[in-house]
């Protein structure tokens, strides 16, 4: 039995369809599954079960001589939510419990850490362990993945394999219900749907031209191959960053959208929102030798290839994964 948290959301649904593809069906699902939107990402994947979130100690504890492996995806997101309250409890005390329940019962485990621990790239891209601790996250959602981090650093008692896996910019089908947290792809394809044109963000720093500002975009169906690279080779235990490992600028982004749409490129620039502005990421870019070193050795989907996959066999149809 492998139980997979988060499983309503948006990376979580797809890795379910990856299990499912690789003919594992002994799947928990654990959420908040009262939102009724949510429920297409994983009414038609095949499972065992679906736990409720909150009842997630009481279900490990009277299953956990079935459970085999435990992918712990599960969190809030939000990196505009400052209440640190909500922070704490899901993202930091939640993943503590399923921590110590895994190194109690020798169950190997995956976790979703974050790029956004990296703050403003202050001291780089790079996952190894001896920086973690300096990292300045720029808000709490990055805190509390980096509170996490550091303290699963700091013990000694630990899962026969662990990995935590710092997700940088994730697109791709079934994040419909993130709303402004949704991915820029996402957002550029409704946008030219309505408008026939995109906006972009204007640069407000003198390194960069309007559109030029660039992100490591990952392709989801990327993410779920490594999580199943780690599923089946659990012999090296660490934090990994999980980007594309190429920076992308904006102007890429928008333009490859237009061409999957079959539409004729109308794009223009927006100030950045004041409320963000400060705190706006102009370059990130994962080191992905760390991950490569342990034998993961499948190339990255380019960018326009993702986006292509992405519009036309999913948001074009509105299709799941």
């Amino acid at each position: 039995m492998i139980v997979v948290t988060g499983s309503a959301g948006f990376i979580s649904s797809c890795l379910i369809s990856k299990l499912n593809e690789q003919g594992i069906t002994d799947l928990v699902l654990v959420d908040d599954f009262s939102n009724d939107e949510k429920e297409k990402n994983y009414i038609n994947k095949k499972y065992k079960s679906l736990v409720n979130r909150e009842n997630i100690s009481d279900f490990l504890e009277k299953n956990k001589s079935e459970i085999e492996f435990i992918f712990h995806l599960g969190a809030r997101t939000d990196t505009t939510e400052f209440n640190k309250i909500i922070f704490d409890k899901l993202n930091l005390n939640y993943s503590k419990i399923i921590w110590h329940f895994c190194t109690e019962n020798n169950i190997p485990l995956v976790y979703a850490s974050s790029a956004a621990t990296y703050g403003m790239g202050e001291l780089g891209y790079d996952d190894n362990h001896e920086v973690i601790p300096k990292l300045k996250p720029l808000n709490p959602y990055g805190e509390s993945k980096n509170n996490f981090d550091k303290w699963v650093l700091e013990q000694n008692e630990t899962p026969p394999f662990w990995a935590g896996l710092k997700f940088f910019n994730v697109y791709g089908p079934n994040e419909y219900h993130k709303g402004r947290m949704a991915s820029v792809v996402f957002h550029a394809f409704n946008q030219i749907n309505k408008t026939g044109e995109m906006k972009l963000f204007e640069s407000h720093h003198p390194d960069y031209k309007n559109g030029e500002q660039k992100r490591d975009f990952v392709y989801v169906k990327d993410v779920t191959e490594v999580c199943w690279f780690l599923y089946k080779n659990q012999n090296h235990s660490g934090i990994y960053n999980l980007g594309s490992g190429k920076a992308r600028t904006f102007l890429d982004l928008a333009k490859g959208v237009f061409k999957a749409m079959g539409k004729e490129e109308n794009i223009s620039f927006i100030p950045t929102p004041i409320d963000i502005r400060d705190k706006y990421q102009y370059f990130t870019e994962a080191n992905m030798n760390k991950l490569k070193a342990i034998g993961y050795d499948k190339e990255f989907t380019k960018l326009e290839v993702g986006i292509n996959d992405y519009v036309n066999n999913y948001l074009s149809l509105n299709k799941i994964y």
